[in-house]
């Protein structure tokens, strides 16, 4: 096997070991569940592609910078989209049983709901497992973009799941239940990558 190649199977099957179980999915599959499935989709896939080019391109040096400064930024996110969620489920009106992507007055557009999918992802991938992985396997062969590629493939693979997974259950829950539950996610994450600072 060419080193290429076992870049790339090195860097895939760790990132999709270390997002599997991880925030990322969960923050995918809420998303969904509060927009429509392909600007989520789009937005994630543009987070991630940008996330593993800086990880690829900074290699193990990534892991040196401040962990409180990454937590900060990724708790401040979560709690933004903590209180956006919360508010917006506990707003008073009628819940009808509409589509999660139809509830308020409009739908969100797809570059603003893009943007929304985008920038919770790329602040949440800050420091995030898949990340040190991708920077550790970039550092120990030399094949960045087989690295990358990867990584990127393994990353996308989980969004899709999660997106599916996400479209099948909005239409199934109440808007505002999902809006609330969302909202209490964001917050346990937002809550957990504070205390993560304490240890």
């Amino acid at each position: 096997m060419s080193t290429t190649a076992l870049a790339f199977l090195s860097a895939f099957g760790l990132v999709l070991a270390v997002e599997l179980p991880d925030k990322t999915l969960v923050a995918t599959l809420v998303l969904t569940t509060r927009f429509r499935a392909w600007p989520v989709f789009a937005g994630v896939c543009a987070a991630f592609a940008v996330q593993c080019v800086v990880a690829v391109a900074f290699g193990s040096v990534l892991t040196l910078l401040p962990d409180t400064v990454v937590a900060l930024v990724v708790a401040a996110m979560f709690g933004v989209g903590a209180f956006m969620l919360l508010r917006e489920g506990f707003r008073e009106g009628t819940d009808g049983g509409e589509d999660a992507s139809r509830s308020g007055p409009a739908p969100l557009s797809f570059l603003r709901s893009a943007i929304t999918s985008f920038g919770v992802l790329f602040a949440a991938e800050w420091g995030d497992a898949s990340q040190l992985a991708t920077a550790s396997v970039a550092a120990k062969f030399a094949s960045p973009i087989a690295v990358g590629l990867g990584a990127f493939v393994a990353l996308v693979s989980v969004a899709g799941l999660a997106v599916f997974i996400g479209a099948k259950i909005r239409s199934r829950i109440r808007p505002r239940l999902i809006q609330r539950c969302a909202g209490f996610v964001f917050a346990g994450f937002a809550v957990l990558t504070l205390a993560q600072l304490a240890f």
